[in-house]
């Protein structure tokens, strides 16, 4: 069955935090990153599913077509058909179809439902995307707000970070966690979006738009703004270090202290009105 119904294998991934775990998309890279969260883990079933469906229909057409140019050519066939009408024929070609379309709509649905119905939360990030970077609050977790820059080519080599990808500021989670992303746009719209994690939600001014993971790997992930917002639209970058849970509740500590001044009482709310 191509959609599990059981996520064992994913949740029982090797987690080693280091920065050989980083995700990163590289040249000529074909398929899909690692996935490094149930939903992501579901996609690619998904998408292995419609490579073989895809795959035997090319396969059916081209025998098709090579059987027409040996059978029906002009040496073989001199006088050609005349046949205008055939009604098994006519009915087969309509059926197919759509037998094939449903069959992909039922693991289909089935995804969009796993997406859409967000388990209970362990941690609950706000992410309002600005002309050009990303503030991240913590309504639950101690009632602060950061802002995530990305970093100059200069201070990303200094720390090590992938050009256009590092930030001053990462959001941290833990792993093995529901976290619940509830995004808006301050300004225009934009898109939170983690290729290994299979999230992508738009942030749109005015409203709240609701997307979670649960990262199974330790590691750091990098993500883009995927919905254009203006002449620095390439240079808003999502970093996220999923890391232990000692290792978020030490981060958490620090960032109450840290981004004290930037406390809020509700940011997601205020950046939506």
């Amino acid at each position: 069955m191509f959609l599990r119904k059981s996520f064992t294998a994913a949740l029982a991934l090797p987690a080693l935090a280091s920065p050989a775990l980083a995700e990163l998309p590289h040249d000529w890279q074909l398929g899909m990153q690692p996935a490094a969260t149930p939903v992501m883990v579901q996609i690619e079933d998904f998408h292995r599913l419609l490579l073989y469906i895809i795959i035997g229909i090319c396969l059916f057409v081209l025998a098709l077509l090579i059987w027409v140019m040996v059978r029906y050519n002009h040496r073989a066939n001199p006088v050609p058909s005349r046949t205008h009408h055939n009604t098994l024929l006519e009915v087969a070609w309509t059926l197919i179809p759509v037998i094939i379309l449903v069959l992909i709509a039922i693991p289909s649905f089935r995804l969009l439902y796993f997406e859409a119905a967000i388990p209970k939360p362990d941690v609950t990030v706000e992410a309002i995307g600005k002309q050009w970077f990303w503030t991240y609050a913590f309504p639950k977790d101690g009632n602060f707000q950061f802002d995530s820059y990305m970093l100059q080519d200069a201070a990303a080599a200094k720390a090590h970070e992938p050009r256009l990808l590092g930030v001053d500021n990462p959001l941290y989670v833990p792993v093995n966690k529901v976290v619940e992303v509830d995004t808006t746009g301050a300004d225009v719209i934009h898109s939170w979006s983690v290729p290994a994690f299979g999230v992508k939600m738009d942030a749109v001014p005015g409203r709240i738009n609701h997307t979670w993971f649960k990262a199974t790997r330790l590691g750091t992930y990098y993500g883009q703004c995927s919905q254009l917002c203006g002449a620095n639209h390439a240079y808003m970058p999502i970093e996220v270090k999923v890391v232990t849970q000692a290792e978020y509740d030490a981060w958490l500590a620090k960032a109450k202290k840290k981004y004290a001044a930037n406390e809020t009482p509700d940011a997601l709310r205020v950046a939506a009105q």
